[in-house]
C-alpha cells in the first residue's frame, strides 16, 4: 500500500473524477508553483471506486472556476496546522474567462487580443459556446 503523508498547511483536491487529476494540475498551472505537490491517480474509493487526489503543500487557494469546469464533483479542503478547517465543492461555472481556448480560425479571439470568453450553454452536459462566435468548446 502506497502512503503519502499529510500536509500541515496547504490544499487537498479531493474525489477527482478518475483520470482528470493531471488536467486538474495543468489548468491550475500548478507546475508553476515552488511548492511540493504529490498527484494521486486512481486511489481506491469507496463511493466512487477509483478518484485521484492532488495535496499541495503551502497554497492557500485555487481557482473554483477552473475546478468546477473540469470537475464539479471535486472537493476543496483546505488544511491549516494539521487540520481542516474548511471543505468545499466547486460549482459548474456559468462563464469561463481566459481557460479554455476557440478553436474557431475565424473568431476574433484568433486574431484580436481579446480574453477568450466561454458560457454555458447546456448545464446537463456540460457545455460551452463561445461568446462572439458561438462555436461549441470541445475538448481535444
Amino acid at each position: 500500500m502506497l502512503n503519502i503523508d499529510s500536509i500541515e498547511n496547504g490544499i487537498v483536491i479531493d474525489h477527482i473524477t478518475a483520470g482528470r487529476g493531471m488536467r486538474v494540475y495543468r489548468l491550475l498551472e500548478l507546475d508553476r508553483l515552488d511548492t511540493c505537490v504529490a498527484i494521486i491517480r486512481n486511489a481506491r474509493s469507496s463511493k466512487f471506486g477509483k478518484k485521484d487526489i492532488i495535496k499541495i503543500e503551502g497554497l492557500t487557494d485555487v481557482d473554483l472556476d477552473v475546478l468546477g469546469f473540469i470537475d464539479d464533483h471535486a472537493t476543496v479542503c483546505r488544511i491549516r496546522d494539521g487540520v481542516l478547517v474548511e471543505k468545499k465543492q466547486p460549482q459548474l461555472p456559468k462563464k469561463l474567462v481566459n481557460i479554455v481556448s476557440c478553436r474557431n480560425p475565424r473568431c476574433i479571439t484568433s486574431v484580436e487580443n481579446v480574453d477568450q470568453v466561454f458560457e454555458l450553454c447546456d448545464e446537463k452536459s456540460h457545455r460551452y459556446r463561445c461568446r462572439y462566435c458561438e462555436q461549441l468548446w470541445r475538448e481535444d
